[in-house]
């Protein structure tokens, strides 16, 4: 099978089902989103140190990745078309968790917190943005057509962990988290 298949050469891609539509497409953009936020989490893996330490971390974002790839495939597929992955609540929860865990452990927010400190966190900061655009494309198509509210939900929480996992390297690693000048 060639990695190519030319069927996109006129400006139009397949959603789920074979049901063809505009690159440019409101499903398209979000799941497209998910995509990118997706590799930018995998960069983001990539500048974590390779010791032990992070092997958790890693693991947590294994579950997260593939669930964001089931984002994508619920935004890649039309309404009315059965999903192949639905995201869940559980989803949802396991995320919260996550967030709670990782929260107790650094120390209580008392100003707005700039994006940077040490590399994988300023790369996870990207990842956040990145996930709040995919979260505002899924709420844009969800005023249009029906889409399961935990994918909102979903992206939601998960630009909170980030957001948190940033902050978790930072003060595992000892790197500055500088706030915002009063």
């Amino acid at each position: 099978m060639k990695i190519y298949t030319k069927s996109g050469d006129k400006g139009e891609t397949s959603l789920v089902a074979g049901v063809r539509v505009p690159k440019f497409a409101d499903r398209v953009e979000a799941y497209g989103t998910c995509d990118e936020a997706n590799s930018q989490i995998g960069l983001a893996l990539a500048l974590l140190p390779a010791t032990e330490e992070w092997k958790e971390l890693q693991d947590v974002f294994h579950v997260i990745q593939t669930k964001l790839f089931h984002v994508g495939a619920e935004l890649a597929t039309p309404e009315g078309k059965k999903v192949g992955w639905p995201i869940a609540e559980e989803d949802v929860t396991f995320l919260e968790e996550q967030i709670d865990m990782l929260d107790a452990k650094l120390p209580p927010l008392t100003n707005f917190i700039l994006p940077g400190g040490h590399p994988a966190a300023a790369a996870f900061h990207v990842s956040r943005t990145v996930v709040r655009r995919a979260e505002r494309k899924a709420v844009h198509v969800a005023q249009q057509e029906q889409v399961n509210p935990s994918v909102v939900k979903y992206l939601n929480r998960l630009s909170d962990y980030l957001f948190v996992v940033a902050r978790h390297i930072n003060k595992e690693t000892s790197a500055v988290e500088k706030t915002l000048h009063e």
